[in-house]
């Protein structure tokens, strides 16, 4: 594998663009070959892989997005403090996305080569 990258998520699902634009740009390089992405959720970010979001039309779907990462091959991991403090259960949670720890992200920093936080 070449390029290792973490993709920081930390603001809300809706309200702001950060994760919307920090989704595509995962996507974006998880379908590059040669290429490792691994995405990491906390804060109010944990939102985003709550499944089956409930939207007007028009709105872009991050739900969707996440999965489309993890089927280009993205670990995705959810910050278990910020999915208790959310009421966030694991059987609310998109396929593809897992409850996942900060000594987990710790692991995750020290193995990429570059890390992204939007």
């Amino acid at each position: 594998m070449g390029r290792k990258i973490l993709f920081i998520l930390n603001d809300p699902p809706y309200g702001t663009e950060r994760v919307f634009n920090g989704l595509r740009l995962a996507n974006a390089v998880a379908k590059r070959d040669d290429t490792e992405v691994r995405i990491y959720l906390m804060g109010d970010a944990v939102g985003c892989a709550m499944a089956n979001h409930k939207l007007p039309d028009g709105y872009y779907h991050l739900d969707r997005m996440i999965g489309s990462a993890a089927r280009h091959g993205a670990d995705i991991g959810c910050c278990t403090t910020c999915m208790d403090a959310r009421g966030i259960t694991d059987d609310m949670l998109t396929k593809g996305t897992r409850r996942s720890t900060l000594d987990e992200l710790a692991d995750w920093t020290l193995w990429a080569d570059q890390v992204v936080p939007f």
